[in-house]
């Protein structure tokens, strides 16, 4: 994991990064990883998820706020009003998150967890959808190493949590034999070991480690990172793919969220 202050500091940048990508841009645009959005939608959720999230941890709620409102900009349609709204909206929230510190517990969606929940998946829901927008738009996108590999990582930790078979009952049958993904980022030096295997053999899990299985993915860290969320088909010409593909397309279908 990254420091709590990194965290704050990157929903800013990464907010920052994604208004800048507005400047002149048509909000109607289509945002092909999120069907049935268009720009302007997917800036209104994240800056309105941002919003909301800061309300929590303001607060210290002790159940969730209702979150329709926080999506409402007048103006909304305009990007020179969008950018400065979407800026404002993680500012907000990293101003909420330094102001209670990484051990307040206020409600989380995840039982158990701190205000250090929403600073680091907010930085990542931020870092993806960013990329959406990048992506609909065609601006460039670019991550450092430590946060790619943060984002990979909380990935697999949310995706292997006990739970996910009880609010996804239907991903039991992933689990069996020889269920297995090996992903290597080729872009990176040695020591930061950005690889991972997940294991489904009989439960939900995942450790870095390079080991064969069942198949393996090979690219560049960001597209990786892409592909595990489903912004990049793992057939894209920067990532290869080696063993069987089927089960990796089944995986990456069944297992995804984000």
């Amino acid at each position: 994991m990254l420091t709590f202050e990194r965290y704050c500091t990157e929903i800013v940048a990464q907010a920052d990064a994604m208004a800048g990508a507005l400047v002149g841009a048509d909000l109607t645009t289509p945002v092909p990883s999120c069907p049935g959005w268009d720009v302007g939608q997917l800036v209104r959720h994240l800056g309105g998820g941002q919003r909301w999230a800061a309300t929590i941890v303001r607060t210290h709620a002790t159940e969730p706020p209702p979150d329709d409102h926080f999506r409402t900009v007048e103006g909304g349609g305009d990007p020179a009003v969008l950018g400065p709204w979407l800026s404002e909206s993680a500012r907000e929230l990293a101003d909420a998150l330094r102001s209670v510190g990484p051990d307040a517990e206020p409600w989380t969606p995840v039982a158990g967890r701190t205000s250090s929940f929403y600073a680091r998946r907010f930085t990542h829901e931020t870092v993806m959808h960013r990329a959406d927008a990048a992506l609909a738009l065609g601006a460039p996108y670019d991550l450092a190493d430590d946060l790619a590999i943060d984002a990979v990582d909380e990935w697999m930790e949310l995706g292997s949590l006990p739970e996910m078979l009880d609010f996804y009952p239907e991903r039991r049958a992933l689990l069996g034999p020889g269920r297995t993904v090996h992903l290597h980022a080729t872009d990176t030096p040695a020591d930061a070991h950005a690889e991972w295997v997940v294991d489904l053999t009989e439960t939900l899990a995942w450790r870095r480690a390079h080991q064969k299985a069942a198949v393996a993915v090979r690219g560049p860290l960001t597209e990786l990172l892409l592909v595990i969320y489903g912004r990049r088909s793992p057939t894209a010409g920067s990532v290869e793919v080696l063993g069987d593909d089927a089960w990796l397309d089944r995986w990456l279908r069944e297992s995804s969220f984000g």
